[in-house]
């Protein structure tokens, strides 16, 4: 074999590598050479939390919304429906994909309506904490969050519609 001949041999088979790197890439539906940038989780509220409708007497005691939607009470109270709807805390999470989030509850705090005050302790949420966040920045992952309300007794605690504000930290890991 020449030193020309040797020379075309080398040239064929490059070309045939190259043709065969160049299909490779050309069929593969994606190449990335890095993942997005880390960008700040963010937290909005999707719907309040709300107890709903409730009777209570000498004694008080508590009304629990759970992450799953459920409704309980303790003591004396009754729950009533009265077309008061009640519903878990509920906030859209964005961030990336993979991220491990974390979270910490606030104390317990106040609602407040004309003087009276009731306790409010955070619950559990769902996804249980901590969960990997499984969906990409642009779509939202739901946190749905229960809360336990301590009523007191009637003279207490009347009637009314009690507000206040409570704090969850989400923690990024």
């Amino acid at each position: 074999m020449t030193f020309k001949q040797h020379t075309k041999s080398l040239l064929k088979k490059s070309a045939l590598i190259a043709a065969g790197i160049f299909l490779f890439f050309a069929t593969s539906p994606e190449a990335n050479a890095q993942e997005d940038p880390p960008r700040p989780p963010s937290i909005t509220v999707a719907a309040d939390l709300s107890f709903g409708a409730f009777y209570h007497g000498a004694i008080g005691g508590t009304v629990t919304i759970s992450p799953a939607g459920s409704r309980t009470a303790t003591g004396d109270i009754v729950l009533l429906g009265l077309g008061y709807p009640f519903s878990p805390a509920h906030y859209n999470v964005y961030s990336n994909a993979g991220t491990v989030i974390s979270i910490l509850n606030g104390p317990d705090v106040p609602l407040t309506w004309s003087g009276f005050t009731m306790n409010l302790h955070i619950g559990t949420s769902l996804p249980v904490s901590p969960f990997v966040n499984p969906n990409p920045y642009s779509v939202p992952t739901e946190l749905i969050i229960g809360a336990t309300l301590t009523v007191g007794n009637a003279l207490a605690n009347p009637p009314g519609t009690y507000n206040g504000t409570f704090n969850i930290t989400l923690i990024i890991e």
